[in-house]
Order: structure tokens, then C-alpha cells, then sequence
């Protein structure tokens, strides 16, 4: 049976109804809408703020402590804005509470709950132009969106920038990077000292005990969302429409037009932040696809040789160790930064040494799909001609090359990049500066994006330990994993932790390494028998920067990662997790002793365990644990 989430895994367990449609004879009646546990609350009002009259406005409160104050909304049309002078019109309440199922994902099923409340806006003067707000409340967070309607007054639009506002009460901490590969090691920075153009998700300690992080979910035809200062109201953040090279974009369309969501998610800590980040593909739109039989999640390694040898060698390395796919490396059609290079066959400077189709007719004989490497500038070029040819040639995916990110127009351009390569059964990640904003529920061909400061640039522990709630908030990373480097800042056990703790259903092991590097180490088992699709998720333990204990399912086996950058000792971690009454085997790779001549080397230990379990888990601070746990009753470990 096909899959299609549309028809077959959204199934009800409540209903999405009207409750209630009125208009309001008070234009500035406040409205409110909480969440379906009742902790998150948004409150929706329309009044003055200075000068300007009849401004609509909203803020956010959790638990009954404020996250937000109350903060602008509107567009900046042009030539006229849309956000002063304004009458609540109409509203309607609906609620929804569905479960779907992502094809690879952090968990089997997903909850989408949420209750809705959507307003219309009218100008109080001519020409009267409609704008509708849409609010969420999830247990997870807050996210709305606006809609122009389809309407006489407007029919073309530009957005020269939003007046949407994220206001926070106090001059709290945040962690802040100002590019996708932002290095997240020098830690934490009051919010009066983030400069403009702060990436999302930009996470905000609000209170010891509640976190906020403010991001988007749902951009697919608008410019990237990035967030900058507010010079006359502390503390105060604004969308920033985002264009190449940071200046400013424009949005321009015709109506019905709909933004993306902007999104607050909230929890008690950060491991919550991470919990819940399904959210943000909650946000987007079902699965569009009727097969994706052909979708194929798995383990990559980079083949850089780009000769047939290297290519088979790499192919027999994935059959030994449990890795499932290859990826062809930038190359091997020519300089990727020459415009004229030819994406539709190998460089003839290559062409002696790179039988291409047997290197894919090889693999596929083995069960090991080929990935091609190709720069934005072919696919701005060549991608109608290359996706129905790499589709014939048998290529199960592309990796796409510093694309351009940003401006809507390219973010319109990587989308339909998306769509057209699912059109011809090719998977895609994306590299570079480009941040998925969950659209993987809808076209989940879209396997991986970078969007990180990964292992190639060799980051620091503490960079690797504020991943988990800043980053990967917004969905997977292509991390590129590496081994063998000596550049490498942590142990090995460290990197076999962080593929735990680190989501992306195509991994990719070994980034600097080539096969003959493999030197039997048996710690490398971990890699092998390592899904990249989850059951279920558990954040055990989180500190931003400090240290991050994540447990992930997949069947009966579970997997857990454990780092602690914020000093040596020990991190206790509970396996209360485990159904009660079973027995584990647990195989635990570890950091050796510093002072036995190797200390990245990994210790292994062997130990049955069950849910009364706590280990200790003995970190350097560049150190790391990882745990597999099968149950004692099946064999094969």
C-alpha cells in the first residue's frame, strides 16, 4: 500500500470544527486563546501605540509568567502600511487534534493539537484593504501567520518589511549566530547585545524555568526571516526580511497570499525546546506524494577520489559496515564554480578514470543507492535536463551546492528544486546556508539540509553541546561526521554520541576518511548497526553549552548519546525509560583514560541493565558515551 499521509495516517481523534464566527461592534475587544494543556496563552488586542492609532498587538504568557509583552503586528505594504488604523471585523475559533506519520522522523507518530483563532482586519479608511491573522496555540509554542485576502482594494502586493515583533520583558540571555554556519562556541549573550540579523532559531532564556525560541515554520515562497533589535523599545525584536547578502528583501505577490508562520515555541528547559521540535513540521502541510516506496533514509559516505576504484571501494566499505548509500563529491562533472561545467556527464579530464555508470551499476547491484554532488550553478542551468537523466541513470539522490538563500526568490527556486527532483525520484540535502522550515512532511525527498557548523569545520564542545537546542530546533542537520582526522577537538566517543543526540535521516559518516583508513576499531560498530529513523525520542538531560543526554528507539533497540563540554566528571543517566521488567544488553562506548597514550581511543564495556539502571557516565570535556541497548532475549548484538 502507498503512503500518503493525507488519506491514510491523519486520523482524527477529535475533530476541526467552527465554534464561533461574530463581529465585534468594539474594534479594540481583546481576544485570548490558550493552548489545549491551558500553560501557553495569547492574548490579541487592537490600540494605539504613540501616534499611531488602532495597532493590533498580541503577547504571550506561559504558566501565567509573561514571555512576551505586548508586541506589533502588520505589513509594511508599499506604498501604504498595514498596520495602524484598523477594526476587528471578524473572528472565528477552531480546534484540531490529529496524529500523522513522517516517513523518517524523530518519532513514529506525531500529534498535531492545536486551537486556532483567526482574525479579520479592515482599514478604517479607504481603500478598506482586509488583512487576516491566523494564531495557534500548541502545547509546544505560538505561531501565526498573516493572509492577504483576495480582495478588489488589493490585488498586487509588495511587502517591504513586517511589523512583526517578538517583545521580551527583561534583557535576557540568548545564544546567537549571525550565518546558518554560525559557530555557536563563544556561548551566551544578552539580548541588548544580539546585532542585527540574528539567525533562527534565536533561543531566549526567559526564566530559569521557562525557555522561548523564536523561529519560522512553512517558508516556501517568501523571503528568510532573520531578526534584529528594535531601536526604540528595549528588548524588542523584529522579523527581518532577509535578502542575499543581508540586505533587506521585498515579498511581492498577487491575493490570496499567505506568510509563513512565525513561531515562539516554550518549555519548562531547554531538552523540552528539543522535545517538541516537531512543531515545527506540525506547521506544514501534509505529505503531497501518493508513493515514496523509493524514499530511502540510510548512512553516506563521501567518495573524493572521484576514479571507478574509489567508487567501488567505497560501495564494498558500505556493504561491511552498515552504511547504505555513496555520495560523489564536487568534481566529478568539473570545477563546480565554472559556469560552463556540464552536469549532464563526467569531466572529460575524469572521463579515463570515472566509469560513472558502472560505479551505479555496481552499487545498485549491491544494494547501495549513488548520490551526485551538483553546485547551484548547473542546477540553476541544467536541472530540467539533469533530474530526468540522473533519474534514467539510476542516481537515487543529489546533493545540492551552495545554493542561494534568502531572498524570495530563491527560496521559491530551492523549493521547486525539491518538487521537480521528487518528480523524477531523486532524494535531496541541501548544503551550505540553507535552513529547512519542516517542509519534509510535505516533500519528505527532502532528506537533509547543513544549515550547521559541522565536523568538517571541526567546531568545539561547546558548540556541539548548544547544537541541540538552537539548531536542531528547526529540524535536521548534515553534520558530516569524521574519525580519523587529528583534527578533531573531541574523542571518538564524543562523535559516537553526537549521531545519537543529532537527527538527520542521511548521516554522514566518515567525511574526511576513505575506506582504507578502516582499521578494525571496534568502537565503529556503533556507526554500524546506527538507524537514522526513530520510533520514539526521550531528551534525558539538556543545559545549553554544558551537556546533553538524548535516548532514541528504533524497534526494540535503543540508542543513547551523552556529552558534557562544561568540565570533567560524571553525568548520570537514567534508563527509566526501558519498559519495566526487561532486561538490556548494553554495550557502552566510552572515553579512555587521558594519560593511556590515545585519548581519543574508546573503552567498550558490556553490562545487562533494565530500567532501575542509572549509569555513570564518565566524560572528559571533549569526551562523549554512547549506549546501544537490545533486549537480552534477542540475539545478533
Amino acid at each position: 500500500m502507498l503512503y500518503d499521509p493525507a488519506r491514510l495516517s491523519m486520523r482524527p481523534v477529535l475533530f476541526l470544527s467552527a465554534l464561533l464566527c461574530a463581529t465585534f461592534a468594539n474594534p479594540a475587544a481583546g481576544l485570548e486563546l490558550t493552548s489545549p494543556d491551558g500553560r501557553l496563552a495569547l492574548a490579541f488586542d487592537i490600540k494605539d501605540f504613540g501616534i499611531e492609532k488602532d495597532c493590533p498587538f498580541y503577547r504571550i504568557a506561559y504558566n501565567g509568567k509573561q514571555v512576551l509583552k505586548e508586541s506589533r503586528l502588520g505589513l509594511n505594504l508599499e506604498p501604504a502600511p498595514l498596520d495602524r488604523g484598523m477594526s476587528l471585523v471578524d473572528q472565528t475559533r477552531t480546534q484540531q487534534d490529529v496524529t500523522w506519520k513522517p516517513l523518517c522522523g524523530e518519532q513514529a507518530t506525531i500529534r498535531d493539537h492545536y486551537n486556532q483563532l483567526s482574525v479579520e482586519l479592515k482599514e478604517n479608511q479607504p481603500p478598506h484593504r482586509l488583512l487576516r491573522l491566523m494564531f495557534r496555540a500548541y502545547d509546544e509554542g505560538i505561531a501565526f501567520s498573516y493572509t492577504l485576502p483576495a480582495q478588489e482594494e488589493l490585488k498586487e502586493f509588495t511587502i517591504g518589511a513586517e511589523r512583526t515583533r517578538f517583545g521580551f520583558t527583561g534583557d535576557h540571555k540568548t545564544w546567537a549566530v549571525y550565518a546558518a554556519q554560525g559557530d555557536y562556541a563563544p556561548g551566551e549573550v544578552p539580548l541588548s547585545k544580539v546585532r542585527p540579523g540574528v539567525e533562527r532559531p534565536l533561543t531566549v532564556r526567559v526564566a530559569p524555568d521557562i525557555y522561548a525560541a523564536i523561529t519560522e515554520a512553512r517558508n516556501i515562497n517568501y523571503a528568510r526571516m532573520k531578526l534584529t533589535l528594535v531601536a526604540d523599545e528595549p528588548n524588542t525584536l523584529e522579523a527581518f526580511l532577509d535578502a542575499e547578502r543581508g540586505k533587506a528583501g521585498k515579498v511581492s505577490g498577487t491575493t490570496p497570499f499567505t506568510s509563513p508562520w512565525r513561531v515562539v515555541m516554550v518549555a519548562d528547559t531547554p531538552g523540552g525546546l528539543l522535545g517538541h521540535n516537531y512543531l515545527i513540521p506540525d506547521l506544514n502541510d501534509p505529505c503531497a506524494l501518493a508513493d515514496v516506496s523509493w524514499i530511502k533514509p540510510g548512512k553516506v559516505i563521501r567518495e573524493v577520489t572521484l576514479t571507478t576504484v574509489g567508487g567501488k571501494a567505497c560501495i564494498d566499505f558500505c556493504v561491511q559496515r552498515g552504511l547504505q548509500f555513496i555520495e560523489l563529491d564536487a568534481g566529478w562533472y568539473g570545477p563546480e564554480s565554472d559556469p560552463k561545467s556540464d552536469a549532464t556527464a563526467v569531466s572529460p579530464r575524469k572521463a579515463d578514470r570515472l566509469d560513472l555508470q558502472e560505479v551505479i551499476r555496481y552499487g545498485n547491484a549491491h544494494g547501495i543507492g549513488v548520490i551526485l554532488y551538483v553546485n547551484h550553478l548547473a542546477l540553476e542551468r541544467q536541472m530540467d535536463q539533469i533530474f530526468p537523466l540522473y533519474e534514467k541513470w539510476g542516481v537515487q539522490g543529489v546533493k545540492f551546492g551552495f545554493v542561494n538563500v534568502g531572498s524570495q526568490k530563491w527560496t521559491a527556486w530551492v523549493h521547486e528544486s525539491i518538487r521537480k527532483a521528487a518528480a523524477h525520484h531523486l532524494m535531496v540535502d541541501i548544503h551550505d546556508e540553507f535552513r529547512n522550515t519542516g517542509y519534509q512532511r510535505t516533500y519528505p525527498n527532502l532528506m537533509t539540509v547543513e544549515g550547521i557548523f559541522g565536523n568538517e569545520g571541526f567546531p568545539s564542545p561547546v558548540h556541539n553541546a548548544t547544537l541541540p537546542f538552537t539548531r536542531f530546533l528547526t529540524g535536521p542537520a548534515d553534520y558530516t561526521y569524521c574519525w580519523y582526522s587529528p583534527k578533531l577537538k573531541v574523542t571518538h566517543a564524543h562523535q559516537l554520541a553526537l549521531s545519537t543526540i543529532y537527527f538527520s535521516p542521511w548521516q554522514f559518516l566518515f567525511w574526511y576518511d576513505k575506506p582504507g583508513a578502516y582499521d578494525g576499531d571496534p568502537a565503529l560498530d556503533y556507526w554500524k548497526y546506527l538507524p537514522t529513523c526513530w520510533d520514539e525520542t526521550r531528551v534525558l538531560k539538556g543545559e545549553i553549552g554544558k551537556y546533553a543526554s538524548v535516548a532514541r528507539r528504533h524497534g526494540q533497540e535503543w540508542y543513547v548519546g551523552s556529552i558534557r563540554p562544561d568540565g570533567a566528571g560524571e553525568l548520570e543517566v537514567p534508563l527509566s525509560f526501558l519498559p519495566p521488567g526487561v532486561k538490556y544488553n548494553a554495550t557502552i562506548y566510552g572515553d579512555r583514560d587521558a594519560d593511556d597514550g590515545n585519548s581519543k581511543a574508546v573503552k567498550i564495556d558490556k553490562m545487562v541493565v533494565d530500567n532501575t539502571t542509572v549509569l555513570k557516565a564518565r566524560l572528559p570535556a571533549n569526551g562523549g558515551q554512547a549506549v546501544r541497548l537490545v533486549p537480552a532475549s534477542v540475539t545478533g548484538q
